[in-house]
């Protein structure tokens, strides 16, 4: 990118520090309520203990939420948008959902919210609430899905004819900044009924309660002021934020509270302030005037709009949040100005990004992919040390706390802007998630891509030991080991797309990964002899057993996908030390040990306990996880992702690289020569491939063939809208394992699990991921590198069609991208038989990015604000674009042009 956009000058000064362009941003929760780091009771029951029912009254611990809202990066100020109907019983305060223990498939939100723009700087941002005329149905939507069952579909917003006429309020709320301190915020409403209505329009301005905690009196406050010219303008003073104003627009009353907990309501006990933080609820649903600070001083205050809005009519209201006292016209003509400049910047941000033909279609959800990433900020603050030993002048933790939930990470406080997997359903960070969330930020921001990944091999995230913190459910968890993987794409995409190479983000990562390997290394290989034990993996149900648990049968089980990993792990490390060994020739030394622990991860996976039992079937031509109990070993032939992900563990030795580090390719072909009994099974660093390349994979040519032949079978993994996680074979054939007089089995489940195993929230029993089918993609395409075009395959297995491995990548990225395209008959596979969203012009451009998918109609399932990994839909856009604007012609562009009008 030569010619750079006003947004990409904004990042050069962030980068550069200028000016803190992202010192502002969207760092708010979208669910606060049910964390772990909320959670102060004696067993360990987040979601009982800290409600939604209650968070309109208990200040939080820890952090903020709020509808649309912003932050500084310390989250010390908060704005959001606060509505009320005339007919809810509570202010629309938070987005409501079920926890983990009220939905039938677990947690689950039950609103309709989408993020529609935002630039990385966030120097423009713009999302949508849909937000009922009629009383909220709480009560109905916790009674129907209690009633449900796991093998029913979820009761949602929509089934419960709340939206029927279009009686609803669309709430646009935009944020522009004008510096990196000056704010404009333009919310304009419009009622889509057919008759007018009112609605209560509260944006509200609080400051995050420090002081209840920490025994002292240093406590912020916000104050009505009058400066000039009858401006409304509340002040916002804080001992290390200094002053802010929040200019309104209008006719406006001023509501003033305490963002404190009511305490005598929750807890009949006194308290400690006339005035808490439901007091502006009390005052505008419950009619109470005493509930609100006549003084016009407080730490929460909300700017009161009443608005009567037309059938069809959109009114608009204008507000300023700035570091500013003396604004004249903070409202004048170039408020206008600035917001529509600020869009057009956005406009020419991401045209730049992607300047290839693509359908309006196609970079409408690219666009909305990437606002998710962005709005999927947070500040996230979880000092564990402060969590398990209480406040000062609180009341103490339970003592079951020091022998309960992440107990061993004290070390670990976290205080940072994170992405978030989905910040109402996931509202804390996942490390595997995280690391798929670096590659599409990676194209819009390398430098918060890069930090994230840095920030979690940090000491104070990192663990003594070299684990890397799961989630805050469980820290000791185990995640896929991806985070090299990670590191290695978002430095090779700053590189093609920014023309930067930053050496050092990647040896400081790469030292920390030493760490974690060897944590891996130390804790997981039980046996050791180089086969993996990792637990669940981030596969959640997918094996017949809890992987985590304690086996029925005692033993432990040998993992094809643990195994795997690790061989990716080494590869990925391999790959980065060739790199760093460009300029330090200490690291071909360290290249060469990965190189080494690599030839025996891959003969460990084709023949532990001899050919009868290794992880490798030859019969069946697949990968399967091996049961090892005191009495024997038996192959768990479950056709699942576990043993596609064999396919994962493929990286290419460019033969520059081999002639520019001498010691590195001696060492090599001393192994080759010497080592006869571990090269056999690596296919194939022997011989060399398209121009000269070596490969280093777990996976033969031969066994390619084998597992691309079930992988690519339409009847098995095949499906229109990606690779399942489980074949379809099961459906006709559930694998079935007895012991103890009890039955385990696996059943082919497209859609939402029927087992409470991990919470019963996710499903690898059928569905599509697009974590794991994106990296497939980047396997086909290394092998295809090695291999090149005389290496075909049949795709879709029975076709008769001879693909390419590329092509074959092609036509997979294609159906994944496909899952949120409108099809021919104008329909989108993501929303399913939702005829609301498929048909209504109101609602059938807004993209929700599901956590997964169905894996025979490609539907939504799961969180529906995932767009933390499923946001990978981006690059797949991009790349799509990047290939097809050289050659529109080729075959593979009619391939993907027949799948795009199935």
């Amino acid at each position: 990118m030569t010619n750079l956009t006003q947004e990409e000058i904004r990042l050069e000064a962030a980068r550069n520090q200028k000016s803190k362009w992202r010192k502002w941003g969207p760092y708010l929760s979208d669910r606060q309520w049910g964390t772990v780091r909320e959670d102060y009771s004696p067993n360990g029951t987040a979601w009982d203990y800290f409600t939604h029912d209650q968070a309109r009254s208990r200040a939080y611990r820890w952090g903020e939420d709020g509808i649309a809202g912003i932050s500084d990066e310390r989250q010390r100020l908060c704005f959001a948008v606060s509505l009320w109907n005339g007919e809810d019983s509570i202010l629309k305060e938070r987005f409501f959902g079920l926890t983990g223990n009220e939905g039938n498939h677990g947690e689950d939100v039950k609103e309709y919210y989408f993020y529609l723009d935002n630039t990385p700087t966030h120097s423009y941002m713009k999302m949508l609430y849909k937000y009922p005329q009629k009383a909220f149905p709480y009560a109905q939507l916790l009674a129907e899905n209690k009633n449900r069952s796991r093998h029913e579909p979820e009761f949602e917003l929509l089934d419960t004819g709340i939206f029927d006429d279009n009686r609803y309020f669309d709430v646009f709320v935009e944020y522009a900044k004008n510096s990196a301190e000056d704010i404009l915020i333009q919310i304009q409403v419009a009622n889509r009924g057919d008759a007018a209505k009112t609605l209560h329009l509260l944006p509200t301005l609080w400051f995050r309660n420090t002081w209840s905690w920490n025994g002292t009196n240093d406590k912020p406050q916000i104050q009505k002021v009058d400066f000039h010219n009858n401006l409304n303008i509340l002040e916002a003073v804080h001992s290390s934020l200094g002053k802010r104003w929040l200019y309104c627009d209008g006719e406006v009353e001023f509501l003033f509270t305490e963002n404190e907990t009511d305490n005598a309501k929750l807890f009949d006990t006194p308290n400690a302030s006339a005035y808490v933080k439901d007091g502006i609820n009390e005052y505008i649903v419950q009619g109470n005037k005493a509930a609100v600070n006549p003084d016009k001083i407080g730490t929460k205050a909300a700017a009161y709009y009443v608005l009567n809005i037309g059938a069809g009519e959109t009114k608009t209201v204008r507000l300023r949040l700035s570091h500013k006292a003396d604004l004249a016209a903070p409202f004048g003509t170039n408020f206008d100005e600035i917001l529509t400049t600020r869009q057009q910047e956005a406009d020419e941000f991401y045209q730049n990004l992607t300047p290839f033909t693509l359908s309006e279609d196609m970079r409408n959800v690219q666009r909305q992919a990437f606002a998710g990433m962005l709005w999927t900020k947070q500040f996230y603050y979880y000092d564990v040390e402060k969590w398990l030993q209480g406040d000062p002048g609180t009341i103490p933790p339970p003592k079951e706390r020091k022998s309960g939930r992440n107990r061993e990470w004290f070390h670990l406080n976290n205080e940072d802007i994170l992405s978030m997997p989905d910040k109402w359903e996931y509202p804390w960070y996942a490390a595997w998630d995280l690391a798929f969330h670096c590659i599409p930020l990676a194209m819009i921001d390398p430098d918060f891509a890069k930090y994230q990944l840095d920030i979690l091999t940090r000491e104070w995230y990192m663990h003594p030991n070299g684990q890397i913190p799961a989630y805050e459910w469980a820290f000791s968890d185990v995640n896929p080991p991806v985070h090299a993987w990670a590191t290695w794409r978002v430095y090779k995409i700053e590189q093609k797309m920014y023309g930067r190479t930053d050496r050092q983000f990647l040896e400081r990562v790469f030292q920390k990964l030493l760490l974690n390997f060897t944590w891996w290394v130390n804790r997981k290989d039980t046996e050791g002899n180089n086969v993996f034990q990792g637990g669940f993996l981030g596969l959640d149900n997918i094996g017949v057993f809890d992987r985590s648990a304690t086996l029925p049968t005692g033993g432990h089980i040998n993992q094809s996908d643990g195994t795997s990993w690790m061989g990716m792990y080494c590869l990925n490390m391999l790959t980065i030390s060739l790199e760093l060994a460009k300029d330090n020739p200490v690291y071909e030394d360290i290249a060469t040990k990965f190189f080494e622990h690599f030839l025996y991860i891959a003969d460990a996976m084709n023949h532990i306990g001899g050919e009868e039992n290794s992880l490798w079937h030859e019969e069946d031509g697949f990968f399967y996880d091996v049961l090892n109990s005191p009495h024997q070993q038996i192959s768990l032939k479950v056709r699942s992702m576990v043993g596609l992900i064999p396919l994962f563990a493929v990286d290419t030795i460019e033969p520059e690289i081999l002639n520019l580090l001498p010691n590195f390719k001696r060492r090599l072909e001393w192994f080759i020569k010497n080592r006869p009994d571990l090269r056999r099974n690596v296919a194939c660093m022997e011989t060399e491939g398209m121009e000269a390349r070596r490969l280093l994979a777990i996976v033969s040519s031969n066994k390619l063939r084998q597992i691309l032949q079930q992988m690519l079978d339409e009847t098995e993994f095949f499906s229109d809208y990606g690779i399942r996680a489980l074949s379809r074979f099961h459906a006709e054939h559930p694998y079935i394992f007895n012991v103890n007089g009890c039955q385990f089995r696996v059943d082919y489940e497209p859609a939402e699990s029927s087992s409470s195993l991990f919470g019963g929230n996710s499903n690898w029993r059928g569905p599509v991921w697009y974590p794991v089918n994106f990296l497939l993609i980047e396997s086909l395409q290394k092998f295809h590198h090695y291999l090149g075009d005389d290496f075909k395959i049949e795709c879709p297995t029975g076709s008769g069609k001879m693909l390419t491995l590329w092509e074959v990548a092609s036509e997979l990225s294609q159906r994944l991208i496909n899952i949120f395209l409108q099809n021919s008959a104008g329909k989108r596979p993501v929303y399913g038989g939702v005829e609301k969203l498929q048909t209504d012009p109101h609602w059938q451009n807004l993209i929700l990015f599901y956590e997964y998918f169905h894996g025979d109609n490609g539907a939504g399932i799961g969180a529906s604000h995932q767009t933390g990994w499923t946001g990978l839909v981006a690059k797949l856009i991009q790349q799509f674009a990047e290939y097809e604007a050289q050659d529109p012609e080729s075959e593979i562009q009619q391939a993907k042009q027949a799948i795009a009008n199935f």
